[in-house]
């Protein structure tokens, strides 16, 4: 009994060996993803809609800061995009890159295409794949040649930033090919027509301001998504802040929607506001210098959507607090 016991453990850890083994020894994996064919514009107009994404509906100023000027980019001032934010989560310890034109510490040594690949294809200048912080991969050309063209008109800042470094957990999510490149959802539009509609507050709530990757319940560790669209039940875990969150839910639905029953009046005004809690994990700085036209077709846009039942009874907690099962 006791040698089929050892036998039984001696093939376990040969196993677990095996495993570890192959994890270290191919996470680190290179894709040949082409370069997308784009160019950043020089136009003013061009390069004036591509600042009003960063610093507005796509949020990239929210994490390409550093950390202690968060509060200052809520309230509403344009921080140059140099790096430094900081998330520690179970795949990794995850750190936004300074993305001003310095050429050496920035990203002033990349070409443009490699640019439009990291943000269309989550795949880096060396072909290592970025995690899927950034699901920017349906924007349309204009929009992603907006923003690059916005890029590379900024100020450099010298700041050197460490790279992220992913955990056990992450090495393993790449060794077996569930971190990959992106790729759009279909063949991505050209343009798009920028109107108070239901069309283009759907392109801005999935394909730019991401309300879709925080409004829709997921999986932390693997980052699949596993409940309805919009529906809340994210749990956003921000100890070292003194809070922590669980994202409401977006759907008309009139008994469990947190929007449902507002007007379009009291939606702007409440992006408008800003945000109630430090450190709260929506970009509400950004958002809160959305334009009129956004706004209301996001409103137009949540008011379409299928409604789901789906009761969030308290989306803010306190250290300390418990978070329901």
């Amino acid at each position: 009994m006791k040698k089929i016991i050892l036998r039984i453990l001696l093939a376990i850890i040969i196993i677990i060996a095996v495993l570890v083994i192959f994890i270290l020894s191919t996470w680190n994996k290179k894709y040949d993803v082409a370069l997308p064919d784009f160019k950043a514009s020089t136009d003013s107009s061009v390069i004036e809609r591509g600042k009003y994404l960063v610093y507005g509906p796509s949020h990239c100023a929210t994490c390409h800061i550093p950390m202690d000027k968060y509060n200052d980019v809520e309230k509403g001032l344009q921080i140059p995009l140099s790096g430094g934010w900081e998330l520690d989560i179970p795949p990794g310890i995850f750190r936004a890159p300074n993305i001003t034109p310095d050429i050496e510490t920035g990203i002033g040594k990349y070409t443009d295409g490699q640019l439009a690949r990291a943000l269309r294809h989550s795949v880096k200048h060396d072909n290592s794949v970025l995690f899927p912080f950034m699901p920017y991969q349906d924007l349309t050309d204009e929009d992603l040649i907006a923003i690059i063209s916005f890029l590379r008109s900024q100020p450099p800042v010298k700041n050197k930033v460490k790279t992220s470094q992913l955990s056990f957990l992450g090495k393993a999510l790449s060794a077996f090919g569930l971190l990959k490149p992106e790729n759009p959802k279909k063949i991505p539009q050209k343009s798009i027509k920028i109107d108070s509609t239901v069309e283009y507050g759907k392109y801005i709530a999935n394909t730019v301001a991401n309300c879709y990757g925080c409004h829709t319940e997921r999986n932390i560790k693997t980052g699949e998504f596993v409940g309805k669209p919009f529906a809340g039940g994210f749990r956003m875990i921000e100890e070292a802040r003194g809070f922590s969150f669980i994202t409401p839910n977006l759907t008309p639905d009139k008994e469990t929607g947190v929007i449902a029953n507002w007007n379009q009046k009291a939606f702007i005004e409440r992006f408008r506001q800003g945000p109630i809690y430090e450190f709260s994990p929506m970009p509400w700085g950004a958002f809160s210098r959305l334009n009129e036209i956004d706004l209301k077709a996001l409103y137009r846009y949540f008011q379409s959507i299928e409604p789901v039942k789906n009761k969030i009874e308290k989306t803010v907690f306190r250290n300390g607090e418990k978070m329901p099962e």
